[in-house]
Protein backbone atom coordinates (compact mmCIF):
# COMPACT_ATOMS: atom_id res chain seq x y z
CA UNK A 1 0.00 0.00 0.00
CA UNK A 2 2.81 2.42 0.89
CA UNK A 3 4.55 1.65 -2.39
CA UNK A 4 1.37 2.43 -4.29
CA UNK A 5 1.00 5.80 -2.54
CA UNK A 6 4.61 6.66 -3.29
CA UNK A 7 4.19 5.90 -6.99
CA UNK A 8 1.00 7.97 -7.09
CA UNK A 9 2.87 10.90 -5.47
CA UNK A 10 5.68 10.70 -8.06
CA UNK A 11 3.06 10.68 -10.80
CA UNK A 12 1.48 13.88 -9.48
CA UNK A 13 4.88 15.63 -9.33
CA UNK A 14 5.63 14.57 -12.89
CA UNK A 15 2.27 15.88 -14.08
CA UNK A 16 2.87 19.18 -12.30
CA UNK A 17 6.27 19.57 -13.93
CA UNK A 18 4.83 18.71 -17.32
CA UNK A 19 2.05 21.30 -16.89
CA UNK A 20 4.62 23.98 -15.92
CA UNK A 21 6.78 23.19 -18.94
CA UNK A 22 3.82 23.43 -21.35
CA UNK A 23 2.71 26.75 -19.87
CA UNK A 24 6.22 28.17 -20.23
CA UNK A 25 6.40 27.06 -23.84
CA UNK A 26 3.09 28.72 -24.66
CA UNK A 27 4.29 31.99 -23.02
CA UNK A 28 7.54 31.99 -24.96
CA UNK A 29 5.70 31.27 -28.17
CA UNK A 30 3.84 34.54 -27.79
CA UNK A 31 7.13 36.56 -27.60
CA UNK A 32 9.13 37.63 -30.75
CA UNK A 33 11.80 35.15 -31.73
CA UNK A 34 14.51 37.93 -32.00
CA UNK A 35 15.09 41.59 -31.10
CA UNK A 36 15.82 44.07 -33.89
CA UNK A 37 18.33 46.57 -32.45
CA UNK A 38 17.46 49.14 -35.13
CA UNK A 39 13.80 49.30 -34.09
CA UNK A 40 13.52 48.14 -30.49
CA UNK A 41 16.72 49.39 -28.86
CA UNK A 42 17.10 53.02 -27.80
CA UNK A 43 19.60 54.76 -30.04
CA UNK A 44 22.24 57.20 -28.79
CA UNK A 45 21.18 59.71 -31.45
CA UNK A 46 17.56 59.49 -30.27
CA UNK A 47 18.63 60.33 -26.74
CA UNK A 48 20.61 63.34 -27.95
CA UNK A 49 17.71 64.62 -30.02
CA UNK A 50 15.19 64.17 -27.23
CA UNK A 51 17.17 65.25 -24.18
CA UNK A 52 19.98 67.30 -25.84
CA UNK A 53 22.49 65.41 -23.69
CA UNK A 54 23.48 61.98 -22.46
CA UNK A 55 24.05 61.80 -18.72
CA UNK A 56 25.18 59.18 -16.30
CA UNK A 57 25.03 59.05 -12.53
CA UNK A 58 27.50 60.22 -9.93
CA UNK A 59 28.02 60.63 -6.22
CA UNK A 60 29.54 64.14 -6.11
CA UNK A 61 27.49 67.36 -5.83
CA UNK A 62 28.66 68.74 -9.20
CA UNK A 63 25.95 67.37 -11.49
CA UNK A 64 27.71 68.85 -14.55
CA UNK A 65 30.22 66.03 -14.25
CA UNK A 66 27.45 63.53 -14.99
CA UNK A 67 27.24 64.73 -18.60
CA UNK A 68 28.73 62.16 -20.93
CA UNK A 69 27.89 63.66 -24.30
CA UNK A 70 26.19 66.77 -25.68
CA UNK A 71 25.79 68.07 -29.24
CA UNK A 72 27.05 71.55 -28.24
CA UNK A 73 30.31 69.96 -27.18
CA UNK A 74 30.86 68.68 -30.69
CA UNK A 75 30.18 72.13 -32.13
CA UNK A 76 32.58 73.73 -29.66
CA UNK A 77 35.33 71.21 -30.48
CA UNK A 78 34.92 71.87 -34.21
CA UNK A 79 35.08 75.62 -33.58
CA UNK A 80 38.22 75.33 -31.46
CA UNK A 81 40.07 72.91 -33.73
CA UNK A 82 38.92 74.14 -37.15
CA UNK A 83 36.91 77.38 -37.30
CA UNK A 84 39.05 79.45 -34.92
CA UNK A 85 42.24 78.42 -36.69
CA UNK A 86 40.77 79.53 -40.00
CA UNK A 87 39.65 82.89 -38.54
CA UNK A 88 43.02 83.45 -36.90
CA UNK A 89 45.00 82.43 -39.95
CA UNK A 90 43.03 84.65 -42.31
CA UNK A 91 43.05 87.66 -39.97
CA UNK A 92 46.71 87.55 -38.90
CA UNK A 93 48.31 86.37 -42.14
CA UNK A 94 45.98 88.63 -44.11
CA UNK A 95 46.97 91.80 -42.25
CA UNK A 96 50.65 90.84 -42.44
CA UNK A 97 50.36 90.41 -46.21
CA UNK A 98 48.61 93.79 -46.55
CA UNK A 99 51.24 95.55 -44.44
CA UNK A 100 54.12 94.02 -46.40
CA UNK A 101 52.55 94.98 -49.73
CA UNK A 102 51.80 98.48 -48.47
CA UNK A 103 55.33 98.97 -47.15
CA UNK A 104 56.89 97.78 -50.40
CA UNK A 105 54.69 100.12 -52.44
CA UNK A 106 54.48 103.15 -50.12
CA UNK A 107 57.49 102.83 -47.87
CA UNK A 108 57.86 104.75 -44.64
CA UNK A 109 55.86 107.96 -44.33
CA UNK A 110 58.63 110.53 -44.01
CA UNK A 111 58.68 113.96 -42.39
CA UNK A 112 58.50 115.74 -45.73
CA UNK A 113 59.64 119.17 -44.58
CA UNK A 114 62.56 117.74 -42.64
CA UNK A 115 63.15 117.83 -38.91
CA UNK A 116 63.20 121.19 -37.22
CA UNK A 117 65.47 120.13 -34.40
CA UNK A 118 62.92 121.36 -31.84
CA UNK A 119 60.59 119.04 -29.94
CA UNK A 120 57.33 119.24 -28.05
CA UNK A 121 56.04 116.94 -25.31
CA UNK A 122 53.34 114.60 -26.61
CA UNK A 123 52.99 112.01 -23.81
CA UNK A 124 54.13 112.39 -20.22
CA UNK A 125 55.81 109.68 -18.17
CA UNK A 126 52.60 108.38 -16.61
CA UNK A 127 50.91 108.00 -19.99
CA UNK A 128 53.90 106.18 -21.43
CA UNK A 129 54.10 103.84 -18.43
CA UNK A 130 50.45 102.84 -18.83
CA UNK A 131 50.93 102.32 -22.57
CA UNK A 132 54.03 100.14 -22.26
CA UNK A 133 52.65 98.12 -19.35
CA UNK A 134 49.54 97.30 -21.35
CA UNK A 135 51.53 96.68 -24.54
CA UNK A 136 53.97 94.31 -22.81
CA UNK A 137 51.14 92.33 -21.24
CA UNK A 138 49.38 92.22 -24.60
CA UNK A 139 52.40 90.72 -26.37
CA UNK A 140 52.73 87.94 -23.78
CA UNK A 141 48.98 87.31 -23.78
CA UNK A 142 48.93 87.17 -27.58
CA UNK A 143 51.81 84.69 -27.85
CA UNK A 144 50.55 82.46 -25.05
CA UNK A 145 47.00 82.60 -26.42
CA UNK A 146 48.13 81.72 -29.94
CA UNK A 147 49.90 78.73 -28.45
CA UNK A 148 46.54 77.41 -27.24
CA UNK A 149 45.14 77.51 -30.77
CA UNK A 150 48.16 76.89 -32.98
CA UNK A 151 50.77 75.42 -30.64
CA UNK A 152 49.89 71.76 -31.09
CA UNK A 153 49.90 71.68 -34.90
CA UNK A 154 52.79 74.16 -35.36
CA UNK A 155 55.16 73.91 -32.37
CA UNK A 156 54.77 70.34 -31.16
CA UNK A 157 56.27 68.85 -34.36
CA UNK A 158 59.34 71.08 -33.81
CA UNK A 159 59.78 70.32 -30.09
CA UNK A 160 59.90 67.31 -27.86
CA UNK A 161 56.65 66.52 -26.02
CA UNK A 162 58.32 67.35 -22.70
CA UNK A 163 59.57 70.73 -23.93
CA UNK A 164 56.21 71.61 -25.46
CA UNK A 165 54.43 70.62 -22.24
CA UNK A 166 56.75 72.81 -20.12
CA UNK A 167 56.39 75.76 -22.50
CA UNK A 168 52.59 75.43 -22.60
CA UNK A 169 52.37 75.22 -18.82
CA UNK A 170 54.39 78.40 -18.29
CA UNK A 171 52.49 80.10 -21.11
CA UNK A 172 49.22 79.26 -19.37
CA UNK A 173 50.45 80.74 -16.07
CA UNK A 174 51.65 83.90 -17.84
CA UNK A 175 48.36 84.18 -19.72
CA UNK A 176 46.28 83.92 -16.56
CA UNK A 177 48.28 86.20 -14.27
CA UNK A 178 49.21 88.92 -16.77
CA UNK A 179 45.53 89.33 -17.61
CA UNK A 180 45.16 91.39 -14.42
CA UNK A 181 47.67 94.17 -15.24
CA UNK A 182 46.44 94.12 -18.84
CA UNK A 183 42.87 94.73 -17.68
CA UNK A 184 44.08 97.50 -15.38
CA UNK A 185 45.94 99.06 -18.31
CA UNK A 186 42.83 99.01 -20.50
CA UNK A 187 40.83 100.75 -17.76
CA UNK A 188 43.53 103.40 -17.32
CA UNK A 189 43.81 103.95 -21.07
CA UNK A 190 40.07 104.51 -21.21
CA UNK A 191 40.15 107.05 -18.39
CA UNK A 192 43.30 108.91 -19.43
CA UNK A 193 42.53 109.43 -23.13
CA UNK A 194 38.74 109.37 -23.39
CA UNK A 195 38.49 113.17 -23.76
CA UNK A 196 40.70 113.18 -26.86
CA UNK A 197 39.07 110.20 -28.58
CA UNK A 198 35.51 111.35 -29.09
CA UNK A 199 34.79 111.30 -32.87
CA UNK A 200 34.12 114.64 -34.55
CA UNK A 201 33.80 116.20 -38.01
CA UNK A 202 37.54 116.62 -38.35
CA UNK A 203 37.85 112.83 -38.34
CA UNK A 204 35.52 112.53 -41.34
CA UNK A 205 37.66 114.91 -43.36
CA UNK A 206 40.80 113.09 -42.20
CA UNK A 207 39.42 109.80 -43.49
CA UNK A 208 38.33 111.33 -46.81
CA UNK A 209 41.88 112.57 -47.40
CA UNK A 210 43.48 109.23 -46.57
CA UNK A 211 44.93 110.33 -43.26
CA UNK A 212 48.29 111.21 -44.76
CA UNK A 213 49.03 107.52 -45.25
CA UNK A 214 47.74 107.36 -48.79
CA UNK A 215 49.55 109.90 -50.95
CA UNK A 216 51.38 112.85 -49.46
CA UNK A 217 48.51 114.82 -48.00
CA UNK A 218 48.57 116.07 -44.42
CA UNK A 219 44.98 116.54 -43.22
CA UNK A 220 44.62 118.46 -39.95
CA UNK A 221 43.98 116.55 -36.73
CA UNK A 222 43.79 117.18 -33.04
CA UNK A 223 45.87 115.19 -30.53
CA UNK A 224 44.43 111.91 -31.86
CA UNK A 225 43.42 111.46 -35.47
CA UNK A 226 40.66 109.15 -36.72
CA UNK A 227 43.00 106.18 -37.10
CA UNK A 228 44.31 106.53 -33.56
CA UNK A 229 40.76 106.91 -32.26
CA UNK A 230 39.84 103.67 -34.00
CA UNK A 231 42.74 101.91 -32.29
CA UNK A 232 41.70 103.45 -28.97
CA UNK A 233 38.17 102.06 -29.17
CA UNK A 234 39.42 98.69 -30.37
CA UNK A 235 41.63 98.52 -27.28
CA UNK A 236 38.88 99.69 -24.92
CA UNK A 237 35.98 97.64 -26.29
CA UNK A 238 38.04 94.66 -27.40
CA UNK A 239 39.98 94.66 -24.15
CA UNK A 240 36.73 94.74 -22.17
CA UNK A 241 35.33 91.80 -24.15
CA UNK A 242 38.59 89.89 -23.68
CA UNK A 243 38.63 90.59 -19.95
CA UNK A 244 35.02 89.58 -19.27
CA UNK A 245 35.13 86.40 -21.35
CA UNK A 246 38.61 85.57 -20.08
CA UNK A 247 37.68 85.80 -16.41
CA UNK A 248 34.67 83.57 -17.05
CA UNK A 249 37.16 80.99 -18.30
CA UNK A 250 39.69 81.54 -15.51
CA UNK A 251 36.98 81.15 -12.84
CA UNK A 252 34.75 78.47 -14.39
CA UNK A 253 31.16 77.74 -13.36
CA UNK A 254 30.82 80.62 -10.89
CA UNK A 255 27.17 81.19 -11.70
CA UNK A 256 27.64 79.99 -15.28
CA UNK A 257 26.51 76.92 -17.18
CA UNK A 258 28.32 74.66 -19.63
CA UNK A 259 26.75 76.60 -22.51
CA UNK A 260 27.94 79.92 -21.06
CA UNK A 261 31.48 78.60 -20.74
CA UNK A 262 31.49 77.46 -24.35
CA UNK A 263 30.12 80.80 -25.58
CA UNK A 264 32.74 82.65 -23.53
CA UNK A 265 35.50 80.63 -25.21
CA UNK A 266 34.07 81.37 -28.65
CA UNK A 267 33.89 85.13 -27.95
CA UNK A 268 37.35 85.14 -26.37
CA UNK A 269 38.92 83.35 -29.30
CA UNK A 270 37.34 85.43 -32.08
CA UNK A 271 37.96 88.78 -30.38
CA UNK A 272 41.55 87.77 -29.63
CA UNK A 273 42.34 86.99 -33.28
CA UNK A 274 40.84 90.26 -34.52
CA UNK A 275 42.54 92.16 -31.67
CA UNK A 276 45.94 90.77 -32.63
CA UNK A 277 45.39 91.65 -36.29
CA UNK A 278 44.45 95.24 -35.40
CA UNK A 279 47.45 95.63 -33.10
CA UNK A 280 49.79 94.46 -35.86
CA UNK A 281 48.60 97.43 -37.91
CA UNK A 282 49.09 99.73 -34.91
CA UNK A 283 52.61 98.42 -34.33
CA UNK A 284 53.45 98.90 -38.02
CA UNK A 285 52.40 102.57 -38.04
CA UNK A 286 54.18 103.24 -34.76
CA UNK A 287 57.51 101.76 -35.91
CA UNK A 288 58.56 101.33 -39.54
CA UNK A 289 55.38 102.79 -41.03
CA UNK A 290 55.87 106.43 -40.05
CA UNK A 291 59.01 108.39 -39.33
CA UNK A 292 59.00 110.00 -35.89
CA UNK A 293 55.93 108.15 -34.61
CA UNK A 294 57.82 105.83 -32.24
CA UNK A 295 59.48 108.80 -30.55
CA UNK A 296 56.10 109.88 -29.17
CA UNK A 297 55.87 106.81 -26.90
CA UNK A 298 59.58 106.08 -26.80
CA UNK A 299 60.82 109.44 -25.50
CA UNK A 300 57.55 111.26 -24.99
CA UNK A 301 58.45 114.07 -27.39
CA UNK A 302 58.04 114.61 -31.13
CA UNK A 303 59.64 116.96 -33.61
CA UNK A 304 57.70 120.16 -34.21
CA UNK A 305 57.61 119.52 -37.95
CA UNK A 306 56.16 116.05 -37.38
CA UNK A 307 53.50 117.53 -35.10
CA UNK A 308 52.68 120.22 -37.68
CA UNK A 309 52.31 117.70 -40.51
CA UNK A 310 50.25 115.09 -38.63
CA UNK A 311 48.52 116.92 -35.76
CA UNK A 312 48.42 120.57 -36.74
CA UNK A 313 45.26 121.40 -34.75
CA UNK A 314 46.78 119.89 -31.61
CA UNK A 315 49.99 121.87 -32.18
CA UNK A 316 47.94 125.06 -32.51
CA UNK A 317 46.28 124.27 -29.16
CA UNK A 318 49.68 123.80 -27.55
CA UNK A 319 51.05 127.03 -28.98
CA UNK A 320 47.98 129.11 -28.18
CA UNK A 321 48.84 129.70 -24.49
CA UNK A 322 52.40 130.69 -25.42
CA UNK A 323 51.22 133.10 -28.08
CA UNK A 324 48.69 134.62 -25.69
CA UNK A 325 51.39 135.02 -23.07
CA UNK A 326 53.72 136.63 -25.58
CA UNK A 327 51.04 139.11 -26.65
CA UNK A 328 50.47 140.32 -23.09
CA UNK A 329 52.23 143.64 -22.35
CA UNK A 330 54.98 143.25 -19.79
CA UNK A 331 55.44 146.01 -17.17
CA UNK A 332 58.38 148.31 -17.77
CA UNK A 333 60.70 148.59 -14.78
CA UNK A 334 60.66 152.02 -13.17
CA UNK A 335 63.77 154.17 -13.31
CA UNK A 336 66.28 153.22 -10.73
CA UNK A 337 64.92 149.73 -10.29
Amino acid sequence: MKALVAKFRHLLVALALLTLAVASSLSLAQQPNSVDPTTSAVKEEQLLQRFKTIQGRGSIPDIKSYTIEQPAGRDWRHFHEVTLRVIGGVAILGILAVLIIFYLSRGMVRIESGRSGRTIVRFNAAERFVHWMTATCFVVLALSGLNITFGKPLLLPLMSPAAFTAWSEWAKYAHNYLSFPFTLGVVLIFLIWISGNIPNRVDIEWLKRGGGIVGHDHPPAYRFNAGQKLIYWIVVLGGAAMAVSGYVLIFPFYGTSMETMQNAEVIHGIVAMLFIAAMLGHIYIGTIGMEGAFEAMGRGTVDLTWAKEHHSLWLDEQNAPRQADASQPHPTPAAGE
